[in-house]
């Protein structure tokens, strides 16, 4: 899939966690910004500045946000809503291909 959009992106990849998620940072015209990114097999633990709405577009994983001990399902095609200023674990099971909305 390939989308058409004005905007700036970050050619200098921002890797986390010794290559295990790697993404590139997108500003829209409207100064909206985002990453597109893909987390390798793995368990990690995000923290957020500000919201974030995880579209997953391909893979497997299971997320469990700050303060919960269950862990929920997911995969490409839905997405998940992880509020500012928080924390979410997670586990990929098959490669997750993403697009991270902040704000």
């Amino acid at each position: 899939m390939t989308d058409k959009i004005d905007a700036t992106i970050t050619t200098r990849a921002n890797v986390y966690f010794d290559g295990k998620c790697v993404s590139h940072s997108i500003t829209l015209a409207d100064g909206t910004k985002k990453s597109v990114g893909v987390i390798l097999p793995s368990s990690l633990r995000f923290n957020t500045g500000e919201p974030e709405v995880m579209e997953l577009v391909e893979g497997v994983c299971r997320v469990k946000y700050a303060g919960s001990d269950n862990w929920l399902p997911y995969s490409a095609g839905q997405s998940f809503n992880v509020p500012g200023k928080s924390h979410f674990d997670i586990e990929v099971t098959q490669t997750l291909h993403y697009i991270c909305h902040f704000g």
